[in-house]
């Protein structure tokens, strides 16, 4: 059975959880975030798979 994971669903998650436990730091989870989905889109996500 292979298994696949995608990046930015990975870094997602990790995000909001951050949130969760620590919502004083949203502004700089969001900033990061959407610099790192920014950097997988302007790379191609397609070539960042964990197996």
């Amino acid at each position: 059975m292979n298994m696949t994971l995608s990046l930015a669903p990975l870094v997602a998650l990790i995000a909001g959880i951050l949130i969760l436990v620590a919502p004083r730091l949203l502004n700089y989870i969001v900033a990061i975030y959407l610099i790192i989905i920014g950097i997988i889109g302007l790379f191609g996500g397609s070539g960042f798979h964990f197996r």
